[in-house]
């Protein structure tokens, strides 16, 4: 984590510098207000790494003699297929096209986007993945 702390660092000083420099020499304020906010976040994101690095034990990827074999083991929980992020997406087209076509459509889409969001969030609850 702290070689990417150090990368996003990097790239909010890079913004920092250039958002002055732009400035004067556009007097823009959109694209100002842009890279200021551009700048904010990647200082936040920065920030963010550095401090979960100094809460993490090291990684193999923070260090320089390390082998690939330091890295072997369990990566962590990786999910199995699932169905519903593509109903999740069917139900928020639907209540989309409600905003559209009538807000009878947008209900309807409330409705099934309450139960497949639900569905979506305990699925590891129930059934074949249950645990």
């Amino acid at each position: 984590m702290k070689v990417e702390a150090n990368v996003i660092g990097a790239v909010a000083l890079f913004f920092g510098v250039v958002t002055p420099i732009y400035w004067l020499l556009s007097t823009d304020p959109t694209g100002t207000a842009a890279l200021v906010m551009t700048t904010l976040l990647a200082a936040l994101l920065g920030f963010f790494l550095a401090v979960v690095s100094r809460q993490i034990p090291d990684r193999p990827e923070d260090l320089g003699a390390a082998e690939v074999a330091d890295g072997a083991g369990e990566l962590g929980f990786f999910p199995p297929y699932s169905w519903w992020p593509l109903s999740c997406a069917l139900a928020l087209g639907t209540c989309v096209l409600g905003v559209i076509f009538g807000w009878w459509l947008f209900i309807i889409g409330v409705g099934v986007g309450s139960l497949t969001l639900t569905g979506f969030v305990f699925e590891y609850y129930r059934g074949y993945h249950a645990h």
